[in-house]
């Protein structure tokens, strides 16, 4: 008797294709997915939801691009709005094609979305100082014309921000050639360093991810592209209809119009943190710190493996970065005192390995 084989069915790049790792392992201080330590609930930002659920979400999301467009100070026609950066990642590579170029290590979802729709891709090792190797970029966009330049600063999962310069370099080089590139700025919020809204001017072919993940509503799934009207109208041709839900817009919009100075005062916290851990942390023996931009911070160990492992048995989830850092462990800022148990644990930790 025949059985079914669905292997027979699968393109050959899903086969192949390693999905992203979003496991919730049992803790009781999370603090592995760069999200906000600081609840947000509903109750705190409206009390009232008043919205006919039988009717389809505003399919534009006009009044939550006008309540991001008064925060950034661009126009809301050159905001489009997803279900997360991934969404508006995804739609990017299939509107555009590839082959996608990015540094590595870098967000994983560039390579995995390329992948999954069957797009090449360019994977340019940062240099040891985690900053962008300009040389290596500009000879794959001379040999191998990308379609797309994915640049994520702060970068994730390093926590720094490249090079200006270089990153200035390559918007030049991208816009001779007719490329696109696509700064990430995810983190943006918690760095000392303004961005690069102000050159969208000078760029045509610039667009800007940003999202409301990281500043404490992780749970409402809020990501928008921002660049030329032209270029966010071909990806909304491939843009799913009603792909923001209408629970999620209004949310959102009340949010950023009311709640968004208790907001500015989590980032403002959570820098103030970040700084005192990366201090601490700088202080234990056998570590290696990296300065972060983020609301993380990246640090090298001796057996990172082996010291994650120990940190979930008391309790403490953090990132295994290894795989991709050799003998790293990314760490999301906490608040303080999840922060100093997390640094008593692997002060007892490191003294039990001497």
């Amino acid at each position: 008797m025949n059985t079914f084989n669905i292997q027979r069915l699968l393109r050959k790049n899903i086969t192949k294709l390693l999905p992203y790792q979003a496991k919730e392992l049992p803790s009781k201080i999370k603090l592995d997915a760069n999200e906000s330590p600081f609840p947000v609930k509903i109750a705190d930002i409206l009390t009232e939801i008043n919205i006919p659920l039988n009717r389809y979400p505003d399919p534009e999301a006009i009044l939550l691009r006008k309540a991001i467009s008064k925060k950034i100070k661009i126009p809301y026609r050159n905001i489009m709005v997803g279900n997360g950066s991934d969404e508006l990642i995804y739609y990017l590579i299939l509107t555009f094609g590839g082959p996608v170029l990015y540094p590595v290590p870098t967000f994983v979802m560039y390579g995995i979305i390329a992948q999954s729709v069957g797009v090449k891709r360019i994977e340019c090792r940062l240099d040891r100082n985690f900053d962008i190797n300009y040389e290596e970029i500009a000879k794959q966009i001379k040999n191998q014309k990308p379609h797309i330049i994915f640049l994520s600063s702060p970068n994730n999962p390093t926590g720094n921000c490249f090079s200006t310069e270089k990153i200035l370099k390559i918007f030049d080089i991208a816009k001779k050639n007719s490329i696109l590139v696509v700064m990430d700025e995810a983190y943006q919020p918690f760095c000392s360093k303004k961005g690069f809204l102000g050159f969208l001017k000078d760029y045509e072919n610039l667009l800007i991810l940003r999202t409301l993940s990281k500043i404490g509503l992780a749970g409402l799934r809020v990501g928008y592209l921002i660049g030329k009207e032209n270029i966010l109208k071909e990806i909304g041709k491939v843009r799913l209809p009603y792909n923001v839900d209408a629970l999620t817009q209004y949310v959102a919009t009340e949010a950023l119009n009311k709640f968004y100075p208790n907001i500015s005062r989590i980032i403002t916290e959570i820098v103030k943190e970040r700084e005192r851990l990366y201090k601490e942390l700088s202080s234990i023996k056998g570590i290696k710190v990296f300065p972060s931009e983020a609301n993380f911070i990246l640090f090298k160990i001796k057996n990172s493996k082996k010291v994650f492992n120990k940190l979930i048995k008391k309790g403490i989830l953090v990132r295994d970065i290894s795989s991709a850092v050799k003998d790293s462990i990314r760490v999301t800022v906490g608040t303080k005192e999840e922060n100093n148990h997390f640094l008593n644990a692997l002060r007892e930790i490191i003294e039990v390995e001497k």
